[in-house]
């Protein structure tokens, strides 16, 4: 499996804050049978600054580490970048990076409302060859309230990221209810953990890939898994349909079938 979106490079935001609690996290990875992540430390967001040059060197000394430890998991470089007025300067500065060197930027928007001026650098970012991932959307309020917004947000060329957790009711019941609300009506593409911590916060991807082919089908199952190997191959994200009937009795059994 690949995660594209985790908190696991260690002291650099509110994720792993020390190497044991990375190295802990990593082998969490690996016996949940992720063998690639994306490391996306919180950049811009009015806490942390997490700039290209930092990152890199980070991820660096991680998969170092990950060779002396004899962990099989490799790490790739990235950013959960929050929307902000310098986005793209910034990435003029070369301050900012894509997803493990792909076309695609994982954008964080706040979580009261959608910017006002996401749609101007959404359409910037294309005519620079970027593609916009937005992180974990069912935790937006205002998407919440008004999921057309996002609908619409897609039609204007970006993609959406739901978090394992939020699918699972780890941030209770209203967002658990809106993750599959917003994956129900096509408007997710991807599956991530926005791991922090192996306990509090940890992956959970194999589960959340069953239960989503337990209640949405197979082929959304395998859409979400295959997308996350586009985004890591630069490849193209595949959009997925509307879902307006329940899974099947027999879908549901032969998705457990396979998983076993």
């Amino acid at each position: 499996m690949i995660d594209i979106h985790t908190h696991i490079l260690p002291g650099l935001d509110d994720g792993a804050p020390d190497w044991d609690q990375a190295i802990a996290m990593a082998k969490a990875a690996v016996a949940e049978g992720i063998e690639t992540i994306i490391a996306t430390p919180h950049h811009a967001n009015g806490t942390y600054l997490n700039e290209a040059a930092v990152v890199k060197e980070a991820v660096a000394r991680f998969n170092e580490r990950m060779a002396t430890e004899g962990i099989p998991l490799v790490v790739k470089t990235g950013q959960e970048i929050r929307i902000h007025d310098d986005l793209l300067d910034a990435w003029g500065r070369q301050e900012l990076l894509s997803l493990a060197d792909s076309r695609y930027v994982l954008l964080e928007m706040p979580s009261s409302r959608i910017p006002s001026g996401i749609w101007d650098l959404l359409h910037e970012l294309r005519l620079m060859g970027l593609t916009a991932i937005i992180a974990h959307p069912e935790r937006n309020a205002e998407v919440a309230r008004h999921p057309e917004r996002l609908a619409a947000l897609i039609e204007a060329g970006a993609y959406a990221q739901v978090t394992t957790h939020s699918l699972l009711g780890g941030f209770g019941s209203k967002i658990e209810q809106s993750s599959w609300s917003l994956c129900k009506q096509g408007l997710i593409h991807i599956v991530s953990s926005d791991a922090h911590h192996v306990e509090l916060r940890g992956f959970r991807l194999q589960e959340a890939y069953r239960r989503i082919g337990q209640q949405l089908g197979g082929r959304f199952e395998e859409i979400f898994r295959q997308n996350a190997t586009a985004v890591l191959f630069n490849d193209v994200i595949e959009l997925v349909e509307k879902s307006t009937k329940n899974v099947s009795l027999w879908d549901k059994f032969s998705t457990l079938f396979r998983k076993c």
